[in-house]
């Protein structure tokens, strides 16, 4: 997600720095984002010049540090409130106002991350971006408790910028997407768990019947089954309905180690990966 947000900000004209703690992830995200640059170059979407233009446009570090002056920055870490909050608190630190702070997760509470910021509460904002960022127009903007007007309308300018439609969702957990997508991912998987059919029916089915483009197990493995997993804690911690428990056989592949197209296997398998 990072990667796809920092390349569709330089297509946008952004100077852009990507920063991982993990130098493998960097190498990773620069060989994704010259491979998507190359295809759309041959496919003739855009030119060369605008390729390198745009690669020209991000920068790679490790640290915080080398992007301080930034005016805008999006946390895109793994799903997990406490890695987040730690994150926003270097954030406070490296990117002082009127930086907005902002953050990509898919269902945890905005305002329950801004708290940990103190005063500078009102400059943080969720901007959830869908997967694959370049491709997908939508983002879901969620102002917590704090947020401001002014941090908000900033939010909704840039990703209008970026070529996104932004729109409003408020600060409770799953937002809307999520709300109402992993409920039913979720229900996918109990319906192969109790043989009501096999993975590749019940995406056929949903496709052909629903007018899905993508069935709902392979679209688990598409956002990585420990990613769907965790959004579903997230709704059952804090709607405490029953309903959002993950399914045992999702929880299981989990387990496995069975993440989906990252790691070759999930639901189906991906021998190329």
């Amino acid at each position: 997600m990072g990667s796809g947000i920092a390349l569709t900000a330089a297509q946008s004209g952004l100077k852009v720095w990507q920063l991982d703690v993990k130098a493998d992830q960097l190498e990773r995200a620069k060989a994704y984002h010259r491979k998507t640059l190359d295809r759309a170059v041959e496919k003739q979407r855009i030119t060369r010049a605008d390729a390198d233009a745009a690669l020209a446009r991000i920068q790679y570090a490790g640290s915080m540090d080398a992007a301080r002056g930034a005016g805008w920055v999006v946390e895109a870490a793994t799903e997990n409130v406490e890695v987040k909050k730690a994150i926003f608190k270097q954030m406070q630190q490296a990117f002082p106002a009127p930086a907005v702070l902002a953050t990509n997760t898919s269902s945890i509470s905005i305002t329950d991350l801004a708290a940990v910021v103190g005063a500078d509460a009102g400059r943080v904002i969720g901007m959830h971006f869908f997967n694959p960022v370049p491709v997908m127009a939508l983002v879901e903007v969620i102002k917590g408790l704090a947020t401001t007007e002014e941090t908000t309308r900033r939010t909704v300018e840039l990703a209008k910028a970026m070529g996104k439609t932004p729109i409003p969702a408020n600060d409770r957990a799953g937002f809307v997407s999520n709300r109402v997508l992993m409920p039913m991912i979720n229900e996918a998987f109990h319906a192969w768990m109790e043989g009501v059919a096999g993975p590749e029916e019940i995406d056929q089915i949903m496709k052909l019947g629903c007018n899905f483009p993508m069935g709902p197990l392979r679209l688990a493995d598409f956002i990585g089954l420990d990613v769907c997993h965790d959004i579903m804690m997230v709704l059952h911690r804090e709607l405490g309905n029953p309903k959002f428990f993950p399914c045992p056989m999702l929880r299981q592949l989990v387990q496995a180690g069975r993440l989906g197209d990252k790691t070759g296997r999930g639901v189906f398998e991906y021998p190329a990966k």
